[in-house]
Order: C-alpha cells, then structure tokens, then sequence
C-alpha cells in the first residue's frame, strides 16, 4: 500500500485542521518525551570528563575502578560494571616498570589524602611531592621534603602562620605528628583541580613517606607517565600495557584520564543511564499509549464521514490509504516541532542534575540526530499504527452497516481486544501475587511489570471500564437535577468516548502516586528508623572528618557515659533479582567501639545475633539485605569493601532498622586502606555536656542529626518528584488534549440540546457533570493501580504499607477534577457561542 498522500488525506487536513489538532498536539508532546529522554540516555553513554590534573601527563595508570559481574545468557557471558564507592589503587611500585618503556620521560606514583591540621581541621589536602612533575607546581621557596618534612602551598602556610624551618603538626591516617616546613610552593594547574574540602590549601609530602600517610602503603591512587620529546602517546601507551601485562593495571589516554581523578563520572553515567533508559522507557510507552489513544479517538471521531465515502463509491483500500496519508502528513511535522522543546528539557534536565551534584560540572550533554530521529519515527509508527487499528473496521465493513454503526456506538467491544485485556489483567495479577511474595529489589522490579501490565488492561479494556464506572457513579448523578441525570445517560451510551477520556488521567495517577507516593513511604519508614534508632545525647559531625582520636577525647569528657566514632560508606553486595545477581551499593558504617558501646548510643532493633561479637571477620546486616542475598545468621556475606577488595565476612547479627541507618555495620579497623579518608563522619555521645565536645565539630542532638539526614534524600526526593511531574504533565495535558477533543467534536450534539429547549447553563452543567464523572473514574482506577503496585512493593523494600500523605493525594484528585472541568468547560463555552446559543 502506498503511503503517498492522496486527495482525501489532503483535504481532510486542508478543511478541517482542527480535526487534526489533538492529534498534532498529543504527537508533538509524546516527541517532547521520547526525545528529552533519548538526548540524557545518549549523554549516558557517551559522558566524559577531560584531564585535569593529568593534563599533562599523556597515559595515566590505574585500576579499574569498577566491580564486574559475569552472568550467563542466551548470548552467552555477558559482563556487568559497576562503579565502587571508593578509589581502587594501583601497585607504587609499577611506577619503575613504567618509566622504563621506550619514549617515557618519568613515571609518578600520584596520591591525594586528606590531611588535619592543628588549628585547621580538614583544611588541607595532600600529595607525593613527585606529582610536580606533571601539575606544574614550583617551589617558591626552600626546598623539597624529605622524610619527616612537608612543602606548604600559600594557603596553608598562612592558616598555619608557618615559614621555612618552622615546625607543624599533622594528622594523617598515619597519626598525628610533627613535620618541619622544608619549602613553600606556588599550586601548579593540576593542583588547584579536584581538590577536597581543602580547597587550595595543600601539602606535599615526600613520595617515599606519602602511601604511609595515606593509610594505603605500597599503593597508589594512579601513576602518571611523562612523554620524552617527540614521543608518540599511542606508541607510549602501547608499550605501557605491555609492560604491565598481568598486573590488572589500565593503560588509560585522551579523556579515559579524567575517569582516573574523577570518580564522580561513574556515577553521573548511571543516573543519567537511569532516567534517560530505564524512565525514558516507562515514558516512552505511556507517551505511545497516550498519542495512540488521541489518534484513534481522531479516526473515531470521523466514522460517519468514512461511511459516507463508503457509500459514494470509495473502496477500503483507498480509506486505509488516507488514514495512513493522514499520519505521514500530521507526525513527522508534530515530531519535528516536539524535538524541539524536548531538547530545552533535557538541558534545564541536566543543569539541574548537575547543579545537585548527581553530575560532574566537566560533563557536557550531548544533542545529535539519533534520539531526535528515534522520536520522530516513534511519532510516525504510532500514528500509523493507531489510525490503522481504528480505521480498520470502518474500511472494511459494507457501506449502509457503517453509516448505522456510525450514527449509535457499537456496544460490544473487538473480541482480540477484550481477550488482550483480560490477559494483561490476569498478567497483573499474577506479578502482584509474585510481588507480594517477593522482597527487596525483587518486589520493585516486579512491581514495575504491575503497573505496566494494568495501564495497558486499562488502554485495551477502556469502553467496558468506562461502562461500569458510567453505571455505577451515574447511580449518585440520576439523582441530581436534570443536567446530572442527562450526564449519566450521555456516560452510559457513549462509553468509547468516556474510555477515550478516562485513559489519560488514569495514566497520570497512576505513574505520578505510584513515583511520589513510593518516596513518601520509604522516606516516612527511614525517618522514624532514624529518630528512633539514634539514642545518642549528642551527635558531632564535621565536613571533612573528626580528629581520629575524637572518641577517645570525649570520651573522657565529664558525665561520658559512651563515645562511638562511626565512617560512612558504601560496600557492593550481590543480590538476586529477576534471577540475575546485581551489585547493590549498600550504607555502610564502620564503628570505632565495641557493639556493647554501639548498642548505647544506636538502637539498631537486633532481630538475631549479638552486635558484641561484631569485630574482624564479622558484620551484622539489616533484615531486608539479609532477605535479599538469602544470608542468615552465621552465613558468609560475600561482598565487595569500597575499593574493590573481595570479603566475606560473617554474619553475627541481623537488625531491623536498615533503611533509615546503614544496613550494614563493622568494626572501623575492617575499613582500613579501603577509604580515601581515614577520618570518622559521625561521632555519637551518650551522656555528658555538648561544650566540651564542639572543639571536635558542629554538635547537635539526635533531633537535629536525623533532620539534617533526611536533608541529604533530597536528589532522591527531587528525581521522583520530577519524573513524577514528567509523566504526570504528559498525561494531564493529553488527558486535557482528550476533553477538549471530545467536546469540540459533541457541537452539533450541545447545539441539538439548545434547540429543544436546554438552557446553555443547563447544558453546561451538564458537561461539568460528565468531567467529574470521568475525573472521579480516572482517579479511582489510577488509585487502585497505585496501591496495588505500591503495597507489595513498600512490604518488599520497606516491611511496612505505603504512606499516602492525605492532603498531597487531594491535590493530585483535585488537580484532575479541575483539569478535567477546565478541559470540558472553556471549549464549551466557545462551541455554544460560536453557534450562536
């Protein structure tokens, strides 16, 4: 069949464009979705950061700072990445195999370590003196170091009111010592990038001493290899691999480098892979869902006009032709147009990712004609596919049968339709129940096919849904005056056009209450685990990290009845899910005490097991992780320490408050040379007066720590709230979209009305009627999909019901019934004075 645009096609456009206007408008936003969402998953993909400190080192070694898994599929072994919570170090001393290859100049060990001053805690940052080599700083005065001695930068030197000779005291993950000021240095390029909390002000120690001060002897974060005059780096880099082959070294140039100093890429990648895929899929379905919906009630709407062309001598093949002319004429230019705004998204999409921080600021996004082309052809393929499904019948059946049919609406719905549906509602069902059953990301993950399988039973069983609701809320309208009961009969004989209604703002509750309700929930649960777990009397933090004798310090403090120094990070567990193993970044927290001081300052809510024989080789795990990896008490947990180190430690206790505290604990010593920072986060004091505890860092009681946590949710809260806000305006302006369609298409039909006598208010509060009737149908269905999505997922992640905050459910229904009443209302108004009513 030709899809060329015939005569009938063009003058149904030409004549009658506002026919063609819903459709328009749902194509041009459903192209707004698919391609903000492509350009962020394209940016995922191809996301770099260019060298910075390593700028001037042309090959950079490191390890590969990502955990793999194997799985075994249908293609065979597939490998999974990734990224560690932590930096994974390199052997120092492949620096001298390095230096020797053809063409490199020098090979440096490079490493970057917090570094306490005396006065200044956390003000500075240091390295190995060697790294000068490559970050172009210059003595400016005295000396290199050597052994017990430090090169200050200007910053520091003048925190420290030290000069050449002096002494100063540091505390490094080596101890606190006393190092003599050898020289002053002027930071080079590389050594005023990336930089800690210590901003400019940094310290370089010499390079034989410096892995020690770092807490990772032997190993170093990279090493940076300097090309000879004239040296080519592809040959230098070649001939690095091969000097390092078998030592799990990476021979990293070009833009690879900034992976190496900035891990942050990593991470950045997968958020923007998770909205920009996994979101971007959800979005684009229900954006097919919707503009496919808009275009059959398109087609719908000019049956009569196809049985007419029927019956004057038209044959099928010419009708499918115009139906499908329609959508070549119609989606690439809506596509073209929605590409547009879409690219606008992702940029304010991404500014405001990166402003969070969940994006390195070096990342640039990245716009070409791949995602917009994708969105155009999803546009063209769901206009096509849709116009053809709806115009199907019309062109196939005899010309006076159509002309019937399109005067009363068929009540008996297609059967391969209704046997779809009933099979996406048993389909739904049967994943609740496994939902249900199942725990962790297991219950998300089927929790998600949920709610896909009942938006699309409710997409293909709408005109009977919309019967019943028709029946069972015009049950309360045949009560009211004459307007609500003539709303209830228009809703019973017209239950396509009601289904057509309905769909879209079932869709907006669903997806919006399902993303913002799911937050709600697991954040009320972490909240009073948090409140309730902390019972501490005070709570000391610092930015860059306590003293790392600041347990030992308050704990004599008068009245100190228990001081627990606690580090906060991540280790990578394998859970099952879907029948694959995953990695799942997991809070960790090291403890400084015993699990008898731990128990006195957090209540963790042991379910099994005793937090005392919590030590070397021995962790204690929350309750769901334990559910998760099929782990018990006394089992091995194996698992990944932040940089990369396979452990498996036993398990000695199980608690029952891992999402608002870290789901899993162990002892401080455990963590050593698996950190960047040597220092503790968090230090919990029972007993005793907060001024002398605040020279270790701000102090504040277990209210205000926990307020401050639940501050730090908030990307989590923002990325829910904004794909709940994407989705959900998607479908309020299609839902919008569909109304206004619906009563544009009613006007002969209100104008009828008119002539018999309905006064225009009559008419019109017969209308706002109709748009309550499908707001509340819309609504409810939405609802019940929501909770029957979220219940088994919340006991799954959480072991609690979801929390549905009750003023925020009202906005989201009252938002419907206004949208609805607006959609229904203004295009009446101007229909009925148009006509002169």
């Amino acid at each position: 069949m030709s899809l060329k645009p015939n005569g009938l096609a063009r003058a149904a456009v030409r004549f009658k464009p506002a026919s063609f206007a819903g459709t328009f408008v749902a194509l041009l936003m459903s192209a707004l979705i698919v391609a903000a969402c492509g350009v962020l998953l394209e940016t995922s993909i191809r996301a770099s950061v260019p060298a910075e400190r390593y700028a001037n080192a042309p090959v950079v070694v490191a390890a590969d700072q990502s955990a793999r898994v194997v799985a075994d599929t249908v293609d065979g072994p597939e490998e999974t990445a990734y990224p560690l919570p932590d930096t994974a170090r390199v052997d120092a001393g492949l620096a001298a195999k390095a230096a020797g290859v053809p063409g490199a100049a020098t090979a440096v060990p490079d490493f970057t370590f917090p570094v306490h001053g005396e006065d200044s805690p956390g003000a500075l940052t240091g390295h190995g003196w060697g790294s000068h080599a490559f970050t172009g700083t210059a003595l400016s005065k005295g000396a290199a170091p050597h052994a017990g001695e430090v090169v200050l930068g200007a910053d520091a030197a003048r925190t420290a009111k030290a000069g050449v000779g002096d002494t100063v005291v540091l505390e490094t993950a080596g101890g606190r010592a006393g190092f003599r000021v050898s020289g002053l240095a002027e930071a080079g390029a590389g050594d005023t990038v990336g930089e800690g909390a210590g901003g400019g002000a940094t310290a370089w120690f010499a390079d034989a001493e410096a892995p020690v001060l770092a807490g990772h002897p032997g190993q170093a974060d990279a090493i940076a290899v300097t090309a000879k005059d004239g040296a080519d780096t592809d040959a230098l880099a070649a001939a690095v691999e091969q000097a390092l082959t078998g030592t799990g070294a990476q021979t990293l140039t070009g833009d690879d480098r900034g992976e190496a100093e900035d891990h942050g890429l990593a991470y950045g990648k997968e958020t923007l892979f998770a909205i920009g895929g996994s979101f971007g899929g959800i979005a684009t379905l229900v954006a097919v869902f919707t503009a496919a919906g808009t275009v059959a009630l398109s087609v719908g709407q000019r049956t009569r006009e196809f049985a007419l062309l029927r019956a004057v001598g038209a044959t099928p093949r010419q009708i499918r032709r115009a139906v499908a002319a329609e959508a070549l004429l119609v989606a690439p230019l809506a596509g073209l147009l929605g590409c547009l705004p879409g690219i606008g998204l992702a940029h304010w999409w991404f500014g405001q990712m990166q402003d969070r921080g969940a994006v390195p600021e070096a990342v640039e996004l990245h716009v070409s004609g791949f995602p917009l082309l994708a969105a155009v052809g999803v546009g063209l393929l769901t206009a096509l596919g849709a116009g053809l499904a709806a115009g199907r019948r019309p062109a196939k059946i005899k010309p006076g049968q159509a002309l019937a049919e399109a005067s009363v609406e068929r009540l008996r719905p297609g059967v391969v339709r209704t046997v779809l549906g009933l099979a996406a509602v048993g389909g739904g069902s049967a994943l609740a129940g496994v939902a249900a059953s199942a725990a962790g990301s297991d219950a998300a993950n089927a929790s998600l096919g949920v709610v896909m399988l009942f938006m699309l039973a409710v997409a293909l069983l709408g005109p009977i849904l919309a019967r019943v609701c028709a029946a069972l809320f015009g049950l309360l309208l045949r009560g009211g005056d004459a307007s609500a009961s003539l709303a209830a009969a228009n809703s019973r004989t017209n239950a396509r056009r009601l289904a057509s209604a309905i769909t879209p703002i079932v869709l907006a509750m669903a997806f919006a209450s399902t993303l913002v309700f799911m937050h709600t929930s697991e954040s009320h649960v972490a909240s009073e685990q948090l409140r309730d777990g902390i019972t501490a009397d005070h709570v000391v933090t610092a930015p860059a990290g306590l003293p790392a004798d600041a347990a030992d310090r308050a704990a004599r403090a008068p009245g100190v009845d228990a001081a627990v120094s606690l580090l906060d990070t991540q280790v990578l567990v394998p859970v099952r899910g879907g029948g694959e193993t995953s990695l799942q970044g997991t809070a960790t927290q090291g403890i400084s005490g015993s699990g008898a001081e731990l128990a006195k300052v957090q209540d963790l809510d042991v379910r099994e097991g005793s937090l005392d024989r919590v030590g070397e080789g021995r962790i204690a795990i929350d309750r769901t992780l334990a559910t998760a990896t099929d782990t018990g008490l006394g089992d091995k947990l194996p698992l990944y320490l932040p940089d990369g180190t396979k452990a498996a430690p036993e398990v000695v206790a199980v608690y029952g408050r891992g999402l608002g505290l870290p789901a899993v604990t162990m002892d401080r010593a455990s963590l050593d040379g698996h950190v960047t920072s040597a220092f503790a986060d968090t230090l919990l004091v029972s007993g005793g007066d907060a001024e002398p505890l605040a020279p270790l860092g701000e102090v504040t009681d277990a209210s205000g720590y926990a307020l401050a946590q639940n501050v730090d949710r908030e990307f989590g809260a923002w990325a829910n709230y904004m794909m709940a806000a994407v989705l959900g305006g998607f479908a309020a302006v299609a839902a919008v979209n569909t109304l206004v369609m619906t009563v544009l298409d009613r006007r002969r039909e209100l104008n009828t009305l008119r002539l018999v006598g309905s006064t225009r208010r009559q008419v019109l509060r017969m209308l706002g009627w109709e748009s309550l009737l499908v707001s509340a149908a819309g609504v409810a269905l939405g609802t019940a999909i929501a909770m029957i999505t979220l219940t088994p997922m919340m006991r799954g992640l959480t072991g609690e019901f979801p929390h549905v905050p009750p003023l925020l459910y009202a906005a989201f229904a009252a938002t419907a019934a206004a949208l609805g009443l607006a959609a229904v209302t203004l295009p009446a108004r101007a229909a009925l004075r148009d006509r002169g009513a």
